[in-house]
């Protein structure tokens, strides 16, 4: 049997689109996304992703041949021309849009989601005719076709998907972000690698939303052969993406939906019933935990279903996924100190980091996202200083006399001051010099900053950029931010003297050189006459 229905194998596109009048798609709850530490002045991560007001053709080389295509727009390859990163550029039509605002939503959640298992968007384009999201490049193909080849996947190799799918979800419920749209096409891998080693990637927010624990959803939003009973009813939680997890694990395991039936209706009458059988032919050689999880995950009543958290500790992941090891952190005997001198650099430099580390290629930071793993202990996609510490004792590399030292380094990574750290202000802090000195990269954190495009960072845009947060930077404190770097005293600051902060450099001839080997303006240096992140 197929791995689903019709087309291809392929569940035909009856996508159940959010109604007028059923809930709105994004407002069903507040925004209760992380609370900040009061008091600290804090960097909202969302402000670091560029929208960019240039023209994306001037930023990117974009191929013709389409690598995707959805409802309202398609996906090609772009090659950035100064950095010559490659990209997936989203491109969706306006007037194919439905509904532009939610769109824009959608953008907004995407911006805040930072972890590994999740697609990156590093900037955004718009002209009159479309908008533009420059995505992470996931060469692997769909999870989708995976099953497919394979007809099913060996118990190790659904085991290694199914943990990545809820660590995930684990850190989108942590955030109050329910996906409603789980489903093997809306998963890539990052590469063709063999399973165990490839990472998976959640994709398409496009029904995403915000939600408060103890409200309920009311849109009917998701695909017939994944959607939670409790969706079709208008009435559900964030537990719907449990719902879907279990469905997608099932697959994984046989090959087939749980729920089957030659049409929509037929499926989603299955569903409402939720009955569904292990049988002996496809399943006799399935463990019996494995099964246990999928039951788990399938429960009709929300209430009893089993939490992301408690899913990854679940007997057939911790037995069956491998767990990150600690030789990942054992490799990286210069941790602590990349630690402990971040917690010394001033905001502007810690932004730019931040924006450096998420512009940075998994091939360039494969060892810090190892790392990363290996210290998130309960897998929720944060570390907190127990972790940290846990950790860097196991692998022989505390050399923090004391926990309040440890609490220190600890704060100045948590740049956007939720009190724990996440996954790119971990890997900015952890960088290492040689990682994000090149120009290429400090250009692409300048741009950031200098909103107007004039090759120079003023006083009005440090402080908006600092200071999208209830708890930003001040006027003041941004006046005296400017005064550290500003070597030449003009009340701005160009591209070599923040060159000059990044290398740490003093003075002004530092600064001068920093441009080498010639001392020309940021623009003619990256024939970029038009501003674009990479």
């Amino acid at each position: 049997m197929g791995a689903c229905n019709t087309k291809n194998g392929r569940p035909q596109p009856h996508d159940m689109e959010p109604q007028s009048g059923s809930g709105s798609s994004t407002g069903e709850a507040g925004d209760m996304v992380g609370q900040k530490v009061s008091g600290r002045p804090v960097i909202n991560q969302s402000s670091l992703v560029l929208n960019n007001p240039g023209k994306i053709r001037d930023v990117y080389n974009i191929e013709d041949k389409k690598i995707g295509e959805g409802t309202y727009g398609q996906v090609c390859r772009g090659i950035h021309k100064s950095t010559k990163a490659k990209r997936a550029i989203k491109i969706i039509s306006k007037a194919q849009m439905k509904n532009v605002r939610r769109f824009r939503e959608e953008i907004e959640i995407m911006k805040m989601m930072d972890h590994p298992n999740i697609i990156k968007l590093f900037e955004s384009f718009e002209d009159n005719k479309n908008i533009y999201l420059a995505m992470e490049l996931c060469a692997g193909g769909e999870l989708f076709d995976r099953i497919i080849e394979a007809g099913h996947l060996s118990e190790k190799s659904a085991a290694v998907v199914t943990q990545q799918i809820l660590k995930a979800i684990f850190y989108m419920h942590e955030r109050s972000i329910s996906h409603r749209d789980l489903k093997p096409e809306n998963f890539l891998f990052l590469t063709k690698d063999a399973l165990d080693k490839s990472i998976l990637k959640i994709i398409d927010f496009g029904l995403s939303c915000r939600f408060e624990p103890g409200r309920y959803m009311s849109t009917r939003a998701g695909t017939p052969f994944y959607v939670a009973p409790q969706v079709l009813m208008g009435r559900y939680d964030h537990t719907c993406d449990l719902w879907s997890t279990g469905v997608i694990m099932y697959i994984l395991l046989c090959g087939y939906p749980p729920f089957y039936g030659r049409s929509d209706q037929e499926v989603l009458a299955k569903v409402k019933r939720g009955v569904f059988a292990f049988d002996d032919k496809e399943w006799k050689d399935v463990s019996a935990d494995a099964k246990n999880l999928i039951r788990g995950l399938l429960r009709m009543n929300p209430k009893e279903r089993i939490t992301a958290e408690k899913a990854l500790t679940h007997e057939w992941i911790t037995k069956t996924a491998p767990r990150a090891v600690d030789v990942s952190l054992k490799t990286n005997p210069t941790l602590m100190d990349n630690l402990r001198n971040f917690r010394m650099q001033n905001k502007l430099k810690k932004a730019a980091l931040h924006i450096i580390a998420g512009q940075l290629d998994e091939s360039q930071i494969k060892g810090l996202r190892e790392t990363f793993t290996a210290l998130d202990e309960n897998s929720d996609g944060f570390l907190t200083m127990e972790e940290l510490k846990i950790g860097l004792e196991k692998a022989g590399l505390k050399k923090s006399k004391t926990d309040t030292d440890l609490q220190k380094i600890v704060e100045g990574m948590d740049v956007d001051g939720s009190g724990r750290i996440d996954y790119t202000e971990f890997i900015a802090a952890a960088l290492d010099k040689r990682s994000y000195l090149s120009e290429n990269a400090c250009w692409t954190a300048f741009k950031v900053f200098d909103l107007d495009g004039d090759g120079r960072i003023s006083l009005s845009e440090l402080t908006k950029v600092l200071a999208e947060e209830e708890n930003g930077v001040d006027t003041a404190s941004a006046k005296e931010l400017l005064k550290g770097v500003d070597l030449n005293g003009d009340g701005m600051i160009d591209f070599q003297e923040f060159m000059a902060m990044m290398k740490g450099s003093k003075g002004t001839e530092a600064a001068a050189d920093s441009t080498s080997p010639s001392k020309r303006s940021p623009r003619r240096s990256f024939l970029s006459p038009r501003r674009g992140g990479a």
